[in-house]
Order: structure tokens, then sequence, then C-alpha cells
């Protein structure tokens, strides 16, 4: 039999005897075993296994769109990875229930043991995060250190070249930016929408002046939430006032696009805006998924110590609450929802790149 094909046991091959001699449990050494810290200790070997799968899923995701070019056919196969990024973070979130079976009188058997140790040290969540785009100038402080100061050299190296890399954020903006349907010929998609915008406020605007239904105080409330929107449609759609937004950090993506990410929303029955429309969708779910694990975890540790101060020396569950509300990547993609117009006003494509927008077969 060839090398290639030798035999080799389950357990060999899973190298189980490594990964089942890893729980040292702290309170033994001191005396006496808490019986919950073995969970303890192996549900957050499990998250740490996670996040090495998904760290290896993503590298695959960034080398594809690392290219100057993104092929249509691997737009798939970064689909598939993503949603399988999303189907661990989900599964990870369902793991926060196992932890829950440990009581807070549980924990605090072992708690002491465990300072100054903190899953802010994770350093395979620090690499998820850069690499997806959560780079520093966008985190929160932790107890006023940068967030690689409880590294080692090598790991510090490793994450300031991801912090002076594209991140996979930049990259899908990069690529959002080089989709040439925006204008084609004599078709320009932003003049086309704006046009059947201010039909669309125009029309609801009747429809609020002639229903029977309203008295008079409802229908000036409605007409001046209609104005409102009108002023956020105006100001969405001022390239300065968007530049600006983008430079004191309200939003992450260029203006251009952002209008890429409303054009394959509002196109995305078009057989080659579906791919990419998928994409789009599947990272602003990862992102929804990790702020929701992040919760999760937030609740957990508000349930188990209350107010007390995390063992790594933060704030405990007030700090892991700020990250969940300000620690979104993808944000960005899912706020485009709020320039939706209903297909019946959606400017019609011409010809020309509707045949684009095909799959042709020949």
């Amino acid at each position: 039999m060839s090398q290639k094909y030798a035999a080799i046991h389950y357990a060999s091959y899973l190298q189980l005897d490594k990964i089942l001699g890893a729980q040292k449990s702290r309170s033994a050494e001191f005396g006496k075993e808490a019986q919950d810290e073995h969970l303890f200790i192996v549900v957050h070997q499990v998250y740490e296994l996670w996040f090495k799968q998904i760290i290896h899923d993503l590298k695959a995701v960034y080398t594809i769109f690392a290219q100057s070019k993104v092929q249509e056919q691997d737009l798939s196969q970064c689909i598939h990875l993503v949603e399988r990024s999303i189907s661990i973070f989900k599964l990870m979130v369902q793991q926060i229930e196992v932890l829950e079976t440990m009581t807070p009188m549980d924990f605090l058997e072992f708690r002491n043991y465990l300072f100054p140790a903190s899953g802010f040290q994770s350093f395979q969540f620090r690499i998820c995060e850069v690499m997806l785009g959560l780079k520093n100038k966008y985190r929160i402080t932790y107890n006023n250190y940068h967030y690689h100061v409880f590294f080692d050299e090598a790991q510090k190296k490793e994450l300031d070249e991801l912090e002076n890399a594209p991140s996979l954020l930049e990259l899908m903006e990069q690529w959002l930016e080089r989709m040439p349907f925006l204008e084609m010929g004599d078709f320009n998609f932003l003049d086309e929408y704006q046009e059947q915008l201010k039909e669309m406020l125009a029309l609801e605007k009747k429809e609020i002046q002639e229903t029977p239904y309203l008295d008079e105080h409802m229908t000036q409330i409605r007409l001046k939430m209609l104005g409102d929107a009108e002023t956020f449609y105006q100001n969405i759609f001022d390239k300065t006032q968007y530049q600006q937004k983008l430079d004191e950090g309200e939003v992450r993506i260029s203006y251009r696009a952002m209008l890429s990410i409303l054009f394959i929303s509002l196109y995305r029955h078009e057989p080659m805006l579906q791919l990419p429309y998928q994409l789009i969708v599947k990272f602003s779910e990862l992102d929804e998924f990790i702020s929701l694990w992040r919760f999760r975890h937030t609740q957990m540790v508000k349930r188990t110590i209350g107010q007390k101060i995390g063992t790594g020396g933060s704030s405990g569950a007030d700090y892991l609450l700020q990250t969940t509300l300000k620690h979104a990547i993808f944000s960005d993609f899912y706020h485009t929802s709020t320039l939706m117009i209903p297909r019946n006003h959606l400017p019609i494509l011409p010809e020309e790149i509707r045949k684009k927008l095909n799959f042709l077969y020949t």
C-alpha cells in the first residue's frame, strides 16, 4: 500500500491525546477542584477551535478579493465560506446556553484563580475582527490600552501587519467601486433613481393629504415625517456631506461603493447581480451574528457576575455591551435598506445594460 493511503487510527488522526489532555483545572492545582471549571475550560477551548476554522475560511475569501479582478465563479465559494462562518457563530451563541448551566455560585468557586486571564486576550478572535475590518481606530479602548499589548511580540507583529493591510471590508469596498453599471452610455443610475424617488415622495404626499382616514393633526405629523425622509435622502446623495460623514467615521465605505450596494440591492433579480447580492447579505448576516454572540455573552456575564469587574480588569458587562453596540463592521451594507424603493418605481434599465446583466449562452 502506498504511504499516501497508509492506515491511521481515529485517535491519532484527531490527536485526541493532546486535545483531551488540555483541560488543566487551576482550582485542582490549589487543592480542591471546582466541578464547573472543567466545563468553563472546554467551552472556551471549543470557541478557540471555531475561531481557527473561521480564520481558515476568511483567509480563502480574502485571497479571492485581494485580486485585481474577482472572478464571478469564485463568488459562490465566498458565499459558501461566509455562510459557514455564520453557522459557526450561530452555534457559538447556542454554546452560551451550555455555559449558563453554571450558576454564579459555581463560578465563584474558581473565579479568583483566573486573574488576570480574560477573553479579551483571545488572539484568534482579534485576528477575525481585524481581518473583517475592525481596525484599531474603530475600537473602544480597553482600560486605555491598545488591544495588542496583551500579546507576545510575534503576535503583535501579526496583528500590526493585518492592521496595515486592507481588511475584507476594504477589499469589498474596492470590488464594489469597480462595478461598471452605475454610468453606462446615456444611463446614469443616480439621476434616474433620484427622479423616481421624487415621484414616489410626491405620490406619498398626495395620498397623505387626500386620505379620509387621518385627521388634520395626524396629517401634519405624517407630512412632517415625509419631509424628514426627503431631507435624509437629499443629504445621503450630497457627495460632499457623505464624504464628511466618511471622514468623521459615521460611515465606513465610499460614496461609489454605497451606490453600488444600492444598485445591486434594487436590481438583485438580474442574473449577474444575484451572487453579488447574496454576498452582501451574507457579510451583513455575519456581522449580525457576531453582534448577537457579543450580546449573549454580555447577558451571560451580567447574570453570572452582575456588576463586578471582569477578570481582565475591564468594567465587565458594561464594556461588553459597548463593544456590541460599537464594534459592528458591515453596518453600511444593510443601512442602504433605508434607500429601498418599491419595484414599481424602479428606473427601467436600458436594453444594453439588461443584456450585460443576463447570463449568455452561445
